[in-house]
């Protein structure tokens, strides 16, 4: 591994843990030449899952995409950072499991939208009016009365 201070290819592994469920591991270490300290993360490279979007056009399956959505969705709530990526791991770990190359976005819409609804309804509502593209005040109301109504 390079050292990102000087470049040198040597360098110790100073520190080894576990992080995201076992799926990654967080190396600490340290170049030899200069003795910087760095940080890598290691995990498995699956192969790609594809999102198959309502145009009919696939592109990339990105996790960050999700997490962003969530953020937005979950800004100025009582939902920590932690929820946030703890939702979207098992969202990516749900979606990798049930489908094997490509993903309908609906599907991934629905699976933060089920996360959401039990993380915080406000949330759950922000992220309805974007990814259901409500079209008028009466689309949101139904929304948010069906909500109630399952409490």
């Amino acid at each position: 591994m390079k050292c990102p201070k000087c470049n040198e290819l040597e360098d110790k592994v100073i520190d080894s843990r576990l992080v995201r469920d076992g799926e990654v591991i967080r190396r600490r270490r340290m170049c030899l030449a200069c003795g910087t300290r760095f940080t890598t993360y290691e995990e498995v490279v699956r192969s790609g899952l594809r999102v198959l979007k309502r145009n009919g056009a696939t592109e990339e399956f990105q996790r960050s995409k999700i997490l962003k959505g969530m953020q937005k969705s979950c800004e100025k709530r009582p939902v920590t950072e932690e929820q946030i990526t703890e939702a979207v791991n098992s969202i990516v770990k749900e979606l990798e499991s049930e489908y094997e190359k490509e993903v309908p976005s609906m599907a991934i819409g629905r699976k933060i939208m089920q996360h959401l609804e039990h993380m915080d309804e406000v949330a759950y509502v922000r992220f309805a009016s974007v990814y259901r593209r409500y079209r008028d005040v009466n689309q949101f109301l139904s929304e948010v009365e069906s909500l109630i109504g399952r409490e």
